[in-house]
């Protein structure tokens, strides 16, 4: 907090006198985090034709410009989305638009359970990719002529590609098979 204090360059109190303690705190930033992520994710997904490869990217460049609100607002101990109201509806309406996303994505009639499944396995693919390239060692890893943009594109690929073998129900049988008893 001292550090945040002396960048705006005001007193390391000063946050006190507006929250009334360090999880208030924290609670505003993944709120203002949860907005801005809606918010960047919504004019993504309203101006697209690629919505998949778009929004992936769209996740990784929130987590790049973002990287304190988006480590607070993944953290359920520090966040404050079951703690502050206001951050919880930050929060549900950021994961309105992941259920969007999905949609978007892949507009077929699901069961209960594909409804769920698609926004976590869409959600879990840009966040991860997000986090190994923010927090891991990916960056590194990528050889020199791939890019970042070029990687989300193939993953992208890939998770279309995915879908598409499950919507077909090609799904590829497993390598081994275990015998009836």
């Amino acid at each position: 907090m001292r550090e945040v204090a002396r960048r705006a360059n005001i007193s390391h109190q000063a946050p006190y006198h507006h929250y009334i303690d360090r999880a208030g705190i924290f609670a505003a930033i993944a709120e203002e985090g949860f907005r801005i992520f809606s918010e960047q994710f919504r004019s993504t997904l309203d101006s697209t034709t690629q919505p998949l490869n778009d929004c992936l990217r769209a996740y990784v460049k929130f987590a790049f410009g973002h990287q304190g609100h988006f480590k607070v607002m993944f953290r359920s101990d520090i966040c404050g989305v079951t703690s502050h109201e206001a951050t919880r509806r930050a929060a549900d309406d950021a994961f309105l638009v992941l259920l969007d996303f999905a949609a978007r994505v892949d507009p077929r009639e699901k069961t209960p359970s594909e409804s769920i499944a698609l926004p976590v396995l869409l959600w879990s693919q840009a966040h991860g990719l997000a986090t190994l390239l923010i927090d891991g060692p990916l960056v590194n890893k990528l050889p020199p002529e791939v890019s970042v943009d070029q990687l989300i594109d193939t993953v992208g690929e890939l998770i279309a590609n995915a879908m598409s073998t499950t919507a077909s129900g090609r799904l590829r049988q497993p390598a081994h098979k275990s015998r009836p008893k």
